[in-house]
């Protein structure tokens, strides 16, 4: 039997925003991770009532593109939030810690110079079992947080632009 992890807002109702567009970018490496995230995400925006052409899904090789992808689609002027996931499992070498950094900073480069929030959906846990947990296992499912990230900040940023 399987129990439903609940989806709704952990704050509270969402804020109503019309005609903003999402772009979602999940890494293929982990790929299983990074669908289940997606998928969470998709069904918030569902669950809000976006149409499908409001919210567009590309794909990059792994967590250390997702940076460059989210800087080309900022550039682009099409969207109002850009969600990227990825999943980076620790190993026995130094590669978990250098693409961890690696994420991190560049998203956070990219939400202080740019005009359009890049909501972190990247999962960096040690184990893979710890990833599921967090996509749509045990823990909820951050795809879904990482959602109702992005239309908290896309209303964000409109009351701000309207002050």
């Amino acid at each position: 039997m399987s129990t439903a992890i609940p989806t709704a807002a952990p704050h509270g109702a969402l804020p109503k925003v019309e005609d903003m567009r999402v772009a979602i970018v999940r890494a293929e490496w982990n790929g299983h991770i990074t669908q289940a995230l997606t998928d969470g995400a998709l069904d918030i925006f569902h669950r809000e009532g976006f149409a499908e052409d409001q919210v567009d899904v590309f794909t990059v090789p792994g967590a250390v593109e997702l940076t460059f992808a989210a800087s080309q689609l900022i550039e682009a002027s099409l969207y109002d939030a850009v969600i990227v996931f990825g999943c980076v499992i620790r190993g026995g070498t130094p590669h978990f810690d250098y693409v961890c950094q690696s994420v991190t900073q560049g998203v956070t480069s990219l939400n202080a110079d740019c005009d359009i929030p890049v909501i972190f959906g990247v999962l960096t846990v040690d184990t893979e079992q710890d990833a599921l947990d967090r996509a749509g296992g045990s823990l909820g499912n951050k795809g879904s947080e990482a959602a109702e990230a992005a239309i908290k900040m896309h209303d964000f940023v409109t009351k701000v632009k309207n002050l």
